[in-house]
């Protein structure tokens, strides 16, 4: 059964995550959603999840019978578990911890997952900055000198007002051209993109920035 909510939904993953960050983001989105191996940590912090999402091959004994009646178990091996997580819930946007840190295929995989998901309201949230993937028009309030980084995921053209090196008649793609380490000029950014394979990558200090532009401005769906 589908997560359907209208606040902003906390999903976290069996990666590395400290209780502020956790704290942090359910200040944001007070849904609670685990995805498998996540709901350990947060059974061992004293935290219910609203549900339990994934194929549970890591979900330990204890929590599989503490949250059997929150559990929604999925059983293909086609997909990880985050993108299991984003199929089934609905919400106006989502902060995702614990798929990021020390295995560096899993925080590539969590990445490939926002961009194969299509929403701009899917924020990865790491130790030190947030990701999410560009929606086709974005602007962002930013201070002087704040970074700015753009990595493609494929091949996309953009354009841009308000950064250091403005990004305009460039050709981007994983291979080729990428952006990180752009820096705002302050005041509003504006950045446009032809098709959903940007991220954009913040610290995480421009999360309230980041979240109320992706809130007011179109998706890719």
């Amino acid at each position: 059964m589908p997560v359907q909510s209208h606040k902003g939904v906390t999903l976290v993953g069996g990666g590395d995550l400290a209780r502020s960050d956790l704290a942090l983001a359910l200040s944001h989105a007070p849904v609670l959603v685990a995805a498998d191996g996540g709901a350990n940590r947060l059974g061992d912090w004293g935290y219910v999840p609203e549900r339990v999402i994934g194929d549970l091959d890591s979900l330990a004994p204890e929590w599989q019978r503490a949250f059997a009646p929150r559990l929604e178990p999925v059983a293909e091996q086609d997909s990880t578990d985050f993108d299991k997580c984003l199929r089934l819930i609905d919400a106006p946007f989502i902060l995702a911890l614990g798929f990021t840190g020390a295995r560096l295929d899993h925080t590539l995989a969590a990445m490939r997952s926002v961009v194969r998901n299509g929403r701009a309201r899917v924020l990865l949230m790491a130790e030190q900055d947030i990701c999410f993937l560009a929606p086709p028009r974005l602007a962002l309030s930013l201070p002087e000198g704040a970074r700015v980084s753009l990595f493609p995921m494929g091949p996309v053209r953009g354009q841009s007002e308000g950064l250091v090196w403005p990004i305009d008649g460039l050709e981007f793609k994983p291979s080729g051209q990428i952006g990180t380490s752009n820096r705002a000029l302050g005041g509003l950014i504006r950045l446009s993109f032809d098709s959903p394979a940007m991220l954009v990558l913040l610290e995480r200090a421009y999360l309230d920035a980041a979240l109320d532009a992706v809130a007011t401005l179109p998706d890719w769906r």
